[in-house]
């Protein structure tokens, strides 16, 4: 055998074995993202991530909640991070409440027979909350939306107050009709603004309006010194950021779940917030943020 045909018969093999491992590491990923920071900041931080993993990733950006579920079910999105709290009663129609360990086994196993796999969930809770003007809240002795209620409700004749909405929870059925009917909120159209989710928060804090819906780990909560009412009839569900995969594209990448839940298990609340605020009040760029959070944990190369 010649130098030249060993060397060949060698160049042969290393070929046939990367054409072997090609698929996992070039793969194209589809994720999805619903219209609001935290979930552009969760879609960065994946796509980079995985893309230095070797996948080619393609985000799809500002999705409407049901637009991006059966985008995900007609396999035109790979995957996507989704809460528990959306799919038990967006998706599911199941208004029982239950424990957050309970609400993440119920949708897990609903969605298993859909040929979707929920993964770990992160330890962040992303739930709805009504928020206020940390000083007005203060000088009007309002601490929970009970207390907001009686309030508004003992100002009838005076001056109405206003609470400001995103267009999607307005009109949700997890959203403000069943909040209303559970705290007896009576409003009339012109006290409810519907707005951008993320105009609801400087809205609060330009007396836009009196009182508003908000995401407990925006970072707008803590950079405008907003005060999250205590929901005391404990109408929000648990909402826990997952990541969620088709069944098939994880058998076809079976470092897949691994690398999504390694991700996963540093997001808590506080970690998410600081992250949001980074870009609402810092006003950085999403990709930035998320390069630097995943080069600070080893994550990708500096």
């Amino acid at each position: 055998m010649t130098i030249l045909s060993s060397l060949s018969k060698r160049m042969a093999l290393c070929a046939a074995a990367l054409v072997l491992a090609a698929p996992a590491l070039a793969a194209n990923l589809v994720i999805g993202s619903k219209n609001f920071t935290e979930q552009h900041i969760l879609s960065s931080l994946t796509a980079q991530y995985l893309g230095s993993k070797g996948y080619q990733v393609e985000q799809k950006t500002d999705l409407a909640t049901i637009i991006q579920r059966n985008a995900l079910e007609n396999r035109q999105l790979d995957l996507v991070w989704d809460y528990t709290g959306t799919a038990l009663i967006i998706y599911n129609h199941i208004t029982e409440r239950m424990s957050d360990a309970d609400a993440y086994a119920t949708v897990k196993r609903i969605d298993e027979a859909k040929g979707l796999t929920w993964l770990d969930p992160a330890p962040l809770n992303n739930t709805y909350a009504l928020a206020m003007k940390r000083e007005r809240a203060e000088a009007e002795g309002i601490r929970s939306v009970s207390d907001l209620v009686a309030k508004m409700d003992a100002a009838k004749s005076g001056k109405p107050w206003q609470l400001g909405f995103d267009m999607e929870f307005a009109g949700r059925s997890d959203g403000l009709k069943p909040m209303q009917a559970l705290y007896k909120l009576e409003l009339n159209r012109p006290q409810i603004r519907q707005m951008d989710p993320g105009l609801v928060y400087n809205a609060i804090r330009d007396g836009f309006v009196d009182a508003g819906l908000v995401y407990t780990t925006d970072g707008r909560v803590k950079g405008f010194d907003l005060v999250v009412l205590d929901d005391d009839l404990h109408y929000f569900p648990s909402y826990a950021a997952t990541p969620v995969v088709r069944a098939e594209v994880l058998a076809q990448n079976p470092g897949l779940a691994a690398d999504l839940n390694t991700l996963a298990a540093l997001l808590d609340n506080d970690t998410m917030s600081a992250l949001n605020a980074r870009v609402d009040i810092e006003h950085r760029p999403v990709d930035d943020v998320a390069r630097e959070f995943l080069r600070q944990h080893g994550l990708i190369g500096g």
